[in-house]
């Protein structure tokens, strides 16, 4: 897994360290007012917004992968298309000349449903026969009565199927709502069974998946803002929903040293027409900080004596002076510094090599 940038790391106190040794290079030449000449190197104190994150590579996904396996034994006569958008009524693969069916609603198709049954998959399948326009008389209840029974008839004939009156064990996919195909597991004349997985479908959602490393595991919380450079070159803002099995990503590089995240893009922005095998660029925000002072990292100075603390040499005209400030983020190798006598615009030293 290829990795742009490093994740960086607000150790405040170890930067500001490392910076007091290069302090000295300002010079000294001391006053007893506390004034020293003016430093050799400068800079100028920012406002601006500060964000800690890390970038990592993404692809154009789906959410809510799943396999669909075949409820019965058979042979694939028509496979699945992949990249196809399949609606209720539509058949998501042909099996043994026979088209399998997609219905909406949250109960799996278990068992025929004939005459004398009860349930809330018949329940289901009376619905989505009213939907499609063929529920003439029925009364939508969980009994499968011969109303039902003649809907389903008027149902298989406009299938070119045998009018059984019927619904075998296979004939149907119930799903919650639409779906993406995004793989075909089955090839025309594969043999497919409940063992091994048809055709995998998702939600028609689009989402981003990542893959963050185990020692990243605070950016996975559900929430945690995401910027998205998709492979057009759109920039998008989305967040975190929640992490997938690799298993269930698509992603053949997935291990278990990484955690595949999934993010959603905010509004439900569109990612129709990207290039699904194409690279993203996914910014992971774990902190932020706006409208704050800052300066570059190397302005800060470690104060000795037993205040300790940090410091700015805020210069003034030809001389300089030591002023303390308080430290906050950091990030892109700026510091955010605060204090009475701060502002915007102030020139302060910065330590020389």
């Amino acid at each position: 897994m290829r990795r742009r940038t490093g994740f960086l790391v607000g150790g405040v106190a170890a930067a500001a360290v490392a910076v007091g040794a290069g302090a000295l290079a300002y010079g000294g030449g001391g006053s007893d007012d506390g004034r020293s000449e003016r430093p050799p190197a400068t800079t100028t104190v920012t406002r601006t917004d500060l964000v800690l994150s890390k970038t990592v590579d993404g692809k154009v996904d789906y959410a809510q992968r799943r396999a669909v396996k075949s409820a019965v034994p058979g042979t694939v006569t028509v496979a699945a298309r992949e990249g196809t958008t399949v609606t209720r009524g539509q058949a998501l693969y042909e099996l043994d000349d026979k088209p399998v069916t997609l219905l909406y609603g949250p109960v799996p198709a278990f068992r025929e449903m004939k005459v004398g049954a009860r349930g809330s998959d018949v329940l289901e399948l009376e619905r989505n026969l009213v939907a499609l326009g063929y529920g003439g008389g029925l009364y939508v209840d969980p009994r499968y009565d011969r109303a039902t029974a003649a809907a389903v008839k008027r149902w298989q004939r406009s299938l070119n199927r045998t009018p059984t009156g019927r619904v075998g064990k296979g004939d149907v996919v119930f799903q919650p709502e639409q779906v993406k195909v995004v793989r075909a597991d089955a090839a025309l004349a594969d043999q497919v069974g409940p063992e091994a997985p048809a055709l995998t479908i998702a939600s028609t959602r689009p989402v981003v998946r990542a893959q963050l490393d185990q020692t990243d595991a605070s950016l996975t919380a559900k929430g945690t803002r995401v910027e998205v450079t998709l492979p057009s070159g759109t920039i998008k803002r989305g967040r975190v929903t929640g992490t997938v099995k690799p298993e269930d990503s698509g992603d053949e590089e997935a291990s278990g040293d990484t955690i595949t995240v999934e993010v959603s893009l905010d509004g439900g922005a569109s990612a129709s027409g990207e290039d699904a095998k194409a690279t993203a660029s996914v910014k992971f925000v774990s902190e932020s900080r706006e409208d704050v002072l800052t300066v570059p990292v190397e302005a800060v100075v470690a104060l000795r004596g037993t205040d300790g603390g940090y410091g700015l040499q805020l210069v003034e005209g030809r001389t300089s002076r030591m002023v303390r400030v308080e430290t906050g983020l950091t990030a892109d190798g700026r510091i955010e510094v605060s204090g009475s006598q701060l502002k915007e615009g102030l020139t302060v030293g910065v330590a020389t090599e």
